[in-house]
């Protein structure tokens, strides 16, 4: 066993990393990307990004999702503007809100889901839409990876200031 490194150094990371870096490049006002609050893949501003995170959140909460929470995370992430993350108690229900989410940001909105993760296997559904993530978990596995503490720098925004009324 060797202490050097392997001949080819590039990682997954590293080449992700490059992606990322193009996006930023490509979706960036000109000069710092830093400067400005929406960067990276941002071009339309946090004000966009809050209302697709608005509709996300009001679909799962209409689809009977429980624990559903909208978090800023602008000030942390160089890629997403929002998460919105919610509880469906059966595979049926998740299915059901990832489609109603994606109907209703897409036709209401004008919003092409980027991506989509976790649909076939249905305890972790993530829908990437840009600047907003949707996390759609079942109960345990959204208590195993706690994202509320990952992300504990995220501000929470009250359903209420969006103008929702939470699921009791």
């Amino acid at each position: 066993m060797s202490d050097h490194p392997p001949e080819n150094p590039e990682t997954p990371e590293d080449s992700a990393s490059d992606e990322r870096a193009a996006a930023a490049e490509k979706y960036s006002p000109r000069g710092n990307p830093m400067e400005t609050q929406s960067r990276a893949i941002r071009p339309h501003g946090l004000d966009d990004a809050r209302k697709l995170a608005t509709e996300a959140a009001r679909v799962a909460i209409e689809n009977n999702g429980s624990d559903v929470l909208v978090l800023d995370i602008s000030g942390q992430s160089a890629e997403f503007d929002f998460f919105v993350i919610a509880t469906g108690t059966s595979r049926r229900q998740l299915h059901a809100i990832s489609e109603q989410i994606d109907d209703a940001l897409e036709k209401g909105l004008g919003d092409h889901r980027m991506g989509i993760e976790g649909y076939q296997e249905s305890s972790w559904i993530v829908l990437d839409y840009g600047s907003l993530v949707v996390h759609l978990f079942d109960e345990d596995t959204r208590e195993y990876y706690d994202l509320e503490s990952l992300w504990a720098d995220g501000v929470s925004i009250p359903l209420e200031d969006l103008g929702l009324t939470p699921n009791e």
